[in-house]
């Protein structure tokens, strides 16, 4: 693929010499940290409490086992995730048991090249341009941000989220493109995730409206060395020309639901404000809302038809939430002035006052609503579901790069979801129950099912 003329990498490295097609500067920390990308789904905690205390150079060489903490840097670990010496090396052993299973695989200069070639980069925390309100995430902050475009982030004051149902209406797509369009032409950046329905559409205004300044800025939950989902490749690559790209994923990894869950948070921690247009009850536009209350973000919600779908998980919002009401532009203007002084709040909680995490959005329906049992599953659990294949069965080795779980772990979490009816094993191989698989898909393909994700 021929990268964009006028893009440029964000991130300080010069583009790779015509000879050697390699990058003329090797700054350590970020050849680290492009490699932690590929070892380290987000939202593991204890990999990142090392991240935190060590330093990326040398978290990187206990991570993959190539030396141990001392005994001092043990205690300060300790102390970091509030745990006792013997709890935290219980953690970490098994963080090293996970972590292992994708140590062989790391090839950052590799990632690296592969990036610029498509005219993009990695933003890391030590480059001046890195955006420090994302430093409100504490030790939940990405490890790096691999970028396409040749926009830069914008000022966290004038940037504006706006989420919401895949499945939009046109009464949502109406609201959307009334209050896009105008804070667009004011300067206001306006932020989303590339998906279908509200996400999408709020980009499309955002582009005609702005004329791309500045630029609209999409989070994506997979490497950006492809446009997901695929039916918005045109748009995506419209951003991309006049904005903006950022995903926490390197190159070649696939967006999963879990990675889409933990990608909200960024989408919350990079705007002043979040703009929930429609929601179903249970949706990741209510995931990207817990999180914006858990950071201290401005929360606004734009009522529905009570007889909609579309509009009940907005509804629930609204009751349970600190959420403001919006119902025009100059809602949204507040919003956004209100939000000057963000920064996190000492407790995180989510809709229905459970505490803000990546699978908030599937608490137990209420009213008669009847979830799906993938809904009940833990991290570790959806990080398993999400690496099984839909069609063909998969060893174990295959499965233990995916979910990045060594074998002796992966096995009860493969027995769980059998017995669960999600999972179905044949000769020691692996792959999703056919029901379950057919319960997610019906649009983009099973384990990437953005559906679940967007409302």
């Amino acid at each position: 693929m021929t990268p964009n003329p006028t893009t440029r990498p964000l991130a300080g490295l010069d583009a790779p010499t015509a000879a050697s097609d390699r990058p003329r500067h090797r700054d350590s920390v970020r050849l680290a940290r492009a490699a932690l990308t590929r070892l380290i789904e987000p939202g593991d905690e204890t990999a990142l409490t090392v991240i935190d205390v060590l330093g990326a150079e040398h978290a990187l060489v206990v991570l993959t086992g190539r030396c141990r903490p001392t005994g001092e840097e043990e205690d300060a670990l300790a102390e970091a995730c509030g745990a006792g010496g013997d709890s935290w090396r219980r953690r970490f052993a098994a963080g090293l048991r996970r972590w292992g299973t994708r140590s062989t695989t790391l090839a950052p200069e590799r990632d690296l090249v592969a990036m610029h070639r498509l005219g993009g980069g990695l933003l890391v925390p030590e480059d001046a341009a890195w955006p420090s309100c994302l430093d409100d995430l504490g030790h939940r902050r990405p490890i790096a941000l691999w970028t396409r475009g040749p926009g830069v982030l914008p000022e966290q004051a004038r940037t504006l989220a706006v989420v919401g149902s895949r499945e939009a209406t046109p009464y949502g797509r109406a609201v959307t493109g009334q209050v896009v369009a105008p804070l667009a032409a004011e300067g206001v950046t306006v932020l989303s995730g590339g998906a279908y329905g509200i996400d999408g559409h709020a980009h499309r205004v955002a582009l005609e409206a702005g004329h791309g300044r500045p630029p609209t800025v999409a989070v994506l939950a997979g490497g950006l060395d492809r446009f997901y989902p695929a039916g918005h490749e045109d748009l995506l690559r419209a951003v991309m020309d006049q904005g903006l790209l950022l995903s926490e994923m390197p190159p070649g990894a696939s967006p999963t639901r879990h990675r889409f869950l933990h990608r909200n948070r960024l989408i919350a921690g990079l705007a002043a404000g979040v703009l929930v247009v429609e929601a179903r009850w249970r949706s990741g536009a209510q995931n990207t809302a817990s999180h914006a209350l858990g950071l201290g973000r401005e929360l606004g919600v734009v009522p529905g038809p009570i007889t909609s779908p579309s509009s009940a998980g907005c509804h629930r919002l609204l009751r349970d939430t600190p959420a403001r009401l919006v119902t025009d532009v100059d809602g949204v203007r507040e919003l956004l002035g209100a939000g000057g002084s963000c920064g996190p709040l000492p407790a995180a909680h989510g809709p229905a006052g459970t505490p803000s995490s990546p699978s908030a959005h599937a608490a137990a329906p209420a009213g008669g609503r009847q979830a799906r049992p993938e809904d009940a599953l833990s991290e570790q659990e959806l990080l398993v579901f999400d690496a099984l294949p839909v069609r063909a069965h998969a060893t174990l080795d295959r499965l233990t790069v995916a979910a990045g779980m060594p074998v002796p772990m992966l096995l009860p979490v493969l027995q769980r979801l059998a017995r669960a009816g999600l999972a179905e094993e044949r000769d020691r191989r692996w792959r999703r129950e056919p029901r379950a698989a057919a319960r997610r898909a019906g649009s983009a393909g099973a384990a990437t099912e953005e559906s679940t994700m967007k409302g």
